[in-house]
């Protein structure tokens, strides 16, 4: 059963993101049992759940196939999660330590106070990122070769 095509944005991925560490296979296979379980499911009452064969849920929990985007989404609405819970260990995506309590404030703060914020996060990871790409390049120049 194919997924019917939304017209969500695509979110925003940056470069510098790439550079932190990813576990092998994002070991979602293990999170799917667990979060299965743990909402007392079976790979039947899943696989009913997402429209899928009970076969292709088998798979996934055992690392043999890695799904789709629309199958993530069915399974994260399946299991009441975010596809994030799915994807990526507890604290992989937050922010580190040293900022949590500065973004946890920020939270809190009125709509127009946190585009502020925004912006200047995007500013900054902007400059840095267009900082990455000269030095690639200067690297690459200097060395005599070419792209």
């Amino acid at each position: 059963m194919r997924a019917s095509r939304t017209n969500d944005p695509a979110p925003v991925l940056h470069h510098d993101l790439a550079k932190k560490k990813i576990p092998p296979a994002l070991r979602f296979h293990e999170r799917l049992v667990s979060l299965r379980k743990d909402r007392g499911l079976t790979q039947q009452g899943l696989a009913k759940s997402v429209a899928m064969h009970i076969s292709q849920i088998r798979r996934y929990e055992s690392g043999q196939s890695q799904p789709t985007l629309a199958a993530i989404r069915k399974l994260a609405i399946a299991l009441s999660v975010s596809a994030d819970m799915l994807l990526f260990e507890k604290d992989e995506r937050g922010p580190g330590e040293d900022l949590r309590l500065q973004f946890e404030a920020a939270n809190r703060l009125d709509p127009e106070e946190k585009n502020v914020i925004r912006s200047v996060i995007e500013s900054i990871v902007l400059r840095n990122t267009f900082k990455a790409g000269e030095r690639r390049f200067s690297h690459v120049d200097s060395s005599g070769g070419s792209r």
